[in-house]
């Protein structure tokens, strides 16, 4: 049965929810056995230490551009109804949410993928923190938050299309995307290469990045042989984490969909990973982790998610596979402000901190 026979038998809620499912299963055994992670790469890359944990991070967000590319490049996939370049977006939103984001995926030490990864290994952490991001999330997209985050997205907007298309208002092409996607690549196989890495660095860090190109693939193609309009889209975890919240805490009868899918698929893939390599132990707080610093980030980057329309994975690599403006700003902001929240709140090994209170961990 092919895919238009699935469809008409099934129908495309269900099978958007069982390709998200898988999509995410992978996504999260790559991602777990890589230990992927973007906090890890913006801490090492501004502490100067240019190995493991960056080089894995580089090889999964070349991998996703390549691979996206390519299969624009084959007539495989069009990304011209995507949100994140369709829909008007927010520059004010994507700068200041990916600043927010950032400095609080430096306080939870994992941004909202790698929590979810983390909690399906036992870190009770890491799940107390997804928990709050996900309670954040739904405040700031319908809750007592949403104010707030319709205020600072409406400081500076963009129109959809050629104006939110980072390559477009180049002038460049996705040939061009292809050839900057490879450059990347490069590099990242560099320092992978020099980091002195074992298989699940280069495999588990090149699969979590193919993860989201083939995310944007089944989705793509579930469109293109749907009767009912459905909307192409990519790994993101803001958004179905709050959605998840909602279904859990009222009942709903809402149509399945290929994000709702994904989470219980990436929880799945993560478990495996660590029965797998042996990695699956309760962790809870102890010494060098409170409370407070956890739960301050886990707002921090769900109201920052919200407002920049994406997460570490949602607006960093899928939204940047496609060279949405937006994408790129937040990436940025999550960079920067990782940055300059790890120097000022954990600060060099052995400098005082800014807010010792928080309870800095070593990294």
């Amino acid at each position: 049965m092919d895919l238009t026979g699935w469809i008409e038998h099934w129908g495309e809620p269900a099978v958007l929810a069982v390709a998200g499912l898988l999509v995410g299963v992978g996504f999260g055994f790559f991602a777990q056995r890589s230990r992927f992670c973007l906090r890890g790469a913006v801490v090492a890359f501004w502490h100067g230490h240019f190995g493991d944990k960056l080089a894995v991070w580089l090889l999964a967000f070349s991998s996703a551009v390549v691979a996206v590319q390519a299969l624009i490049l084959a007539g495989l996939l069009d990304v011209g109804t995507a949100r994140q370049l369709a829909a008007r977006g927010s520059l004010s939103g994507a700068l200041i949410g990916g600043l927010l984001f950032g400095v609080g995926m430096v306080l939870t030490r994992g941004c909202a993928s790698r929590l979810l990864v983390l909690s399906a290994n036992g870190n009770l952490r890491a799940l107390l923190a997804g928990l709050v991001f996900a309670v954040t999330a739904q405040a700031s997209l319908r809750g007592v938050l949403a104010p707030l985050r319709e205020a600072i997205a409406g400081w500076w907007v963009v129109e959809g299309g050629a104006s939110r298309n980072l390559l477009a208002l180049v002038g460049a092409g996705p040939w061009d995307g292809l050839v900057f996607g490879w450059l990347w690549a490069v590099v990242a196989l560099f320092y992978a290469y020099r980091a002195g890495g074992g298989f699940w660095q280069w495999a588990g860090g090149i699969g979590t990045g193919l993860m989201v190109a083939l995310a944007w693939w089944v989705t793509y193609a579930v469109m293109s042989h749907s009767f009912e309009p459905v909307q192409i889209q990519g790994i993101t975890f803001s958004g179905p984490s709050a959605d998840w919240l909602m279904r859990v805490l009222v009942e709903s009868d809402g149509p399945w969909t290929f994000a709702l899918g994904l989470l219980p698929g990436v929880f799945l893939g993560s478990l495996g990973g660590a029965l797998l390599g042996r990695d699956w132990k309760v962790e809870t707080f102890g010494p060098g982790y409170s409370v407070p610093r956890y739960v301050i980030g886990a707002m921090l980057m769900g109201f920052g998610s919200m407002l920049a329309g994406g997460c570490a994975v949602g607006a960093g690599m899928t939204g940047g596979s496609i060279f949405a403006l937006t994408a790129w700003l937040t990436l940025g902001g999550m960079w920067v402000g990782g940055g300059v929240a790890d120097r000022l709140l954990d600060g060099p090994k052995g400098a005082p901190t800014l807010l010792p209170r928080l309870g800095g961990a070593t990294p």
